[in-house]
């Protein structure tokens, strides 16, 4: 796991590694205050995994982000949407823990709650909204269970357009209390064969 603490810009506290009282050590570090550059520090953990994905190789597993913000950004030098487009194409999936202030405006919800469950929904993973922080350890564990229980289904499209179009897909599971959450799509391949 890597740590970023984000206001005004992204700081990687801890780069990648396994030492759990480091990462420990890397989020008690992390403060709140200042300007938010949420796109910005969704665009440095993108980079960053796809940095981790390219020295890897295949045999690299699943990558996710686990994102804590109120959702609103104040200070990226990216856009909604360009962060967006990069998360689609990335094999990341992002879950948002949405911290809501229960004195804030229902405006100022629904556009901070837009972004954190449009990155989620388009990336296969959950946004969830937080009132009280104590609701934290049960939804980091909630996570901790989907990542650990996750099954990858592949197939071959019919459509062989070299485009580069985005491709909605959809999944449907028969079996009853079974779900199937998903990638809203991806981009097709693009240029000569």
């Amino acid at each position: 796991a890597q740590i970023i603490d984000f206001d005004n810009q992204a700081k990687i506290l801890q780069p990648f590694t396994d030492d759990h009282d480091a990462l420990e050590r890397a989020i008690h570090h992390t403060e709140a205050g200042g300007s938010t550059s949420l796109y910005n520090a969704i665009y440095t953990s993108l980079s960053e995994l796809k940095r981790i994905r390219q020295e890897t190789g295949p045999d690299l597993g699943r990558q996710a982000i686990v994102l804590l913000s109120d959702g609103v950004d104040t200070s990226s030098s990216l856009s909604f949407d360009d962060v967006l487009d990069m998360a689609k194409r990335s094999e990341t999936v992002v879950y948002a823990i949405g911290l809501i202030d229960k004195d804030s405006t229902k405006d100022g919800w629904n556009e901070a709650g837009f972004v954190l469950n449009s990155l989620s929904r388009e990336t296969g993973g959950r946004a969830y909204p937080v009132i009280d922080i104590r609701q934290l350890p049960g939804i980091y564990s909630q996570i901790a269970h989907e990542v650990a229980n996750q099954y990858t289904l592949a197939y071959v499209s019919k459509n062989t357009k070299r485009d580069g179009a985005w491709r909605k897909i959809t999944v449907q599971v028969a079996r009853g209390g079974a779900m199937a959450r998903t990638k809203a799509g991806y981009f097709g391949p693009k240029g000569t064969s």
